[in-house]
């Protein structure tokens, strides 16, 4: 889907103050000893009020840290696997707050856009310049050799650097689905499939490879995200993933630490990692592609939990970056929306739920599953109120991106405000995925 087979620093703990050197006891008479004692006092008091003072200090910058509530007595902190959650990944490099952009820009940034051919096109490298793209795919048509696509990264980099764009320092986001086996935009690693890695001898050290490889292989050209590793748990050979060999295994626990073997091998060749598909198409048959059409997977609600979405459990406690979200519609979970338009499985099943933190990105926009959903405008609408930060247009028409970017910043112009701070929220995610793609 985008992408089926046809076609991203640790809080520091708490201070100690370190005690201060133990007191010489005087020797001598009382006088000394009095003298002593009145010193140490004054020493004790003085600290006792710096400490006093210091305690104020951090509760009042506590109570006056943007969206960050009082913690209510007793209660659980973020992400610490109370209720079944994981324990959130906060990426490192978060910006406090965003530079100073315009509507179109915010919404600029959450566009992914693609074009057709070996060239980019005049628009996309002035839409860039201006500051109002946030991120490229490449299909293997736009690709003709390692030093051709190269080439192109240099020139969009350079259009990015543009005095006019605000976030010129921050690198676009320049993608593709470099899976292994048959879904490779690139030549070269990851050369085994999934299937091959999960049935090989040494599937642990073979997905650490694959990760490696993908990573240094996008790295090499310019790519800072790779749409991959898929962490579909398939159902039956033949099916929807297995026929591309695009699954790891039909046991959740293969699936589950090989994607994060994968991801952390990746990542620490700098290049992000996104888990695919969300909450996963495992249960797809052989022509159940969402590219192609509307899909429903009826499966209930306690195996998507246990089976499908269990290896986004082992992904985002390895820091995963990206997570793709699926266009399948899952009636135990929402009877009526796509995945990716759904605010119970966005921000339910995975914000909430799982505890995941990074960004989200939405499979291809243009896919026949939401043809029921509108323009490619009401469908990128939808996707951002849904919670999706990052919307993937991959029809490889840069004016795909450009409608989406327009109902974006229509849709924050209109918004009130809180529906601005979500907004901005998103774009933040997407800067610090931008300040540290790998880490």
């Amino acid at each position: 889907m985008s992408t089926s087979a046809k076609h991203r620093g640790t809080p520091p703990g708490n201070r100690r103050a370190s005690p201060g050197p133990a007191g010489r006891r005087a020797r001598g008479g009382s006088r000394r000893l009095r003298t002593v004692a009145i010193v140490v006092g004054a020493v004790l008091a003085a600290v006792l009020a710096a400490v006093a003072g210091f305690v104020l200090v951090i509760r009042a910058a506590t109570a006056s840290s943007p969206g960050r509530p009082p913690a209510k007595a007793g209660a659980p902190a973020a992400g610490s696997g109370a209720g079944g959650a994981v324990k959130a990944h906060r990426p490192p490099g978060s910006p406090a707050g965003l530079p100073k952009l315009s509507p179109a820009q915010l919404a600029g940034q959450r566009v992914i856009y693609s074009y057709p051919g070996l060239t980019p096109p005049p628009s996309l490298l002035r839409w860039i310049g201006k500051g109002e793209v946030g991120g490229v795919i490449f299909f293997a048509q736009n690709i003709s050799s390692e030093a051709q696509i190269a080439s192109v990264i240099a020139e969009l980099n350079h259009a990015n650097a543009s005095p006019q764009n605000p976030l010129r320092k921050d690198p676009l986001l320049l993608m593709t689905d470099q899976e292994g086996g048959e879904v490779r935009r690139l030549p070269g690693e990851p050369v085994l499939s999934e299937k091959q890695i999960g049935e090989s001898a040494r599937p642990a050290a073979e997905a650490r490879a694959a990760g490696t490889g993908a990573g240094k292989n996008l790295a090499g050209v310019g790519m800072n995200v790779n749409l991959a590793p898929v962490v579909d748990v398939y159902r039956s050979p033949g099916d929807f993933d297995d026929q591309f060999q695009r699954s790891y295994s039909m046991d959740p626990h293969v699936v589950s630490r090989l994607g994060a073997d994968f991801v952390k091998a990746q990542q620490a060749a700098g290049v992000a990692a996104t888990v695919k598909h969300f909450p996963g198409l495992g249960a797809a048959t052989a022509t159940q592609n969402t590219d192609e059409r509307p899909v429903t997977l009826n499966v209930p609600a306690n195996q998507l939990r246990t089976v499908d979405e269990y290896p986004y459990r082992a992904a985002i406690a390895a820091g995963v970056k990206l997570v793709m979200v699926s266009w399948a519609i899952y009636p135990a979970l929402d009877p009526k929306l796509p995945a990716g338009l759904s605010p119970a499985i966005v921000g339910g099943e995975l914000r909430q739920r799982l505890g995941f933190t990074g960004v989200t990105i939405t499979d291809a926009l243009e896919a026949g599953a939401l043809r029921p959903f509108g323009t490619i405008r009401d469908r990128a609408r939808m996707a951002a109120q849904a919670g999706m930060d990052l919307i993937l247009c991959s029809g490889q028409n840069a004016s795909e991106g450009a409608q989406a970017r327009s109902e974006l910043e229509r849709v924050y112009n209109a918004g009130g405000a809180t529906a601005q701070a979500a907004f901005q929220a998103a774009v933040q995610r997407i800067l610090a995925l931008k300040t540290s793609p790998g880490g």
